[in-house]
């Protein structure tokens, strides 16, 4: 039976690979800007990608069985989760920040809302090893995965042997979240000339640019920098972001400036997700700011939107979704691997 196992995989790979080698070229689009990530190091492999998503998808990586990346990262959800507020881990323990959506990762110089990862291939380690969300050991991990039946030939097929190692595994995750790319919204075919916004899209757009755009840069819509914008500090949490990392009171309350991109479907908002609904978030920017010594200067004053520009505002953001991204059945649970009908 277990030749019956690698001959499946191989032919599973081998045809799996004709998807990733046509959909290569739009792993990094035109339109972004050269990537942070050096794929160099990590080359592009089909069995890797699958391999990494297998693992994305397995709660195997959490020391009870109970919780995997997808647990706080759902596809439907831009890989985000919407069923509350601060992600949720082993024995239901409460963290204290919302999950960032995972997407157009490449692109990022360093991960987590405080920055405090430096390289993708290494972000893994953070949520396995927190005790309040997988609270496991990534050498444990590796033993689990050399007891399993579904690993061996996986790794095998990947790396040309059965060794599993802690790097092996964190180089396959890094692989499938590189995948994650979107930019198939209606936006991107307009910039494309495939489609043309509405007049009230196309009002939201200048709007866009003349209040947001400094720091939601386009085409991916984030600055990859950590900004305080003015949120009134939970007396419970009482999370200093960046601060947290760098211990430099010049970055005390500021947080990655997360995408804008799949806003829609990545609700709750903000780094403990306070906000429910996009109207909060734009009344938050143009409300008055708590103040604080690191408050982006360029948010000390609130934005003046009138009603009408707040509609076309919001009727731009929704431009933003890629449905494409959201139901791609390369990136969601893989039912082959695992056996599943």
């Amino acid at each position: 039976m277990k030749w019956v196992w690698f001959f499946f995989c191989g032919m599973f790979f081998v045809c799996a690979s004709f998807v990733y080698i046509n959909e290569t070229e739009n792993l990094l689009p035109k339109e972004f800007s050269k990537p942070e990530y050096d794929f160099a190091k990590n080359p592009i492999s089909a069995s890797k990608i699958e391999l990494g998503r297998a693992l994305f998808y397995d709660p195997i990586l959490s020391i009870d069985n109970t919780i995997s990346c997808a647990s706080c990262h759902s596809q439907y959800s831009a890989f985000t989760h919407v069923d509350h507020n601060l992600s949720h881990g082993i024995q239901d323990r409460i963290g204290f920040r919302n999950s960032p959506a995972l997407m157009n990762l490449a692109w990022q110089k360093s991960f987590m809302r405080d920055g405090a990862v430096n390289h993708l291939d290494m972000q893994a380690l953070a949520p396995i090893s927190n005790p309040d969300e997988m609270g496991e050991d990534i050498q444990h991990v590796v033993e689990k995965l050399q007891l399993s039946q579904i690993y061996s030939p996986l790794f095998e097929n990947t790396f040309g042997d059965n060794v599993i190692t802690g790097e092996r595994v964190l180089k396959a995750l890094s692989q499938f979240m590189l995948t994650l790319v979107s930019n198939n919204a209606k936006y991107d075919s307009v910039m494309r000339k495939e489609a043309v916004f509405t007049e009230k899209e196309n009002k939201g757009y200048a709007v866009f640019k003349k209040n947001c755009n400094a720091c939601h840069t386009e085409p991916l819509f984030t600055n990859d920098a950590f900004v305080n914008n003015g949120l009134d500090v939970d007396a419970e949490l009482k999370d200093y972001g960046r601060f947290r990392v760098t211990q430099n009171a010049q970055d005390s309350f500021k947080f990655r400036v997360p995408t804008l991109r799949n806003i829609e479907f990545s609700y709750p908002y903000m780094h403990d997700g306070r906000f429910k609904k996009l109207n909060q978030v734009i009344n938050h920017y143009t409300s008055p700011k708590t103040n604080s010594t690191t408050l982006d200067s360029r948010l000390a004053n609130p934005m003046q939107l009138t009603s009408e520009e707040r509609v076309e505002l919001k009727a731009f953001l929704l431009t933003l979704t890629d449905k494409h991204f959201l139901f791609d059945t390369r990136f969601s649970y893989p039912k082959h691997i695992f056996g599943v009908k």
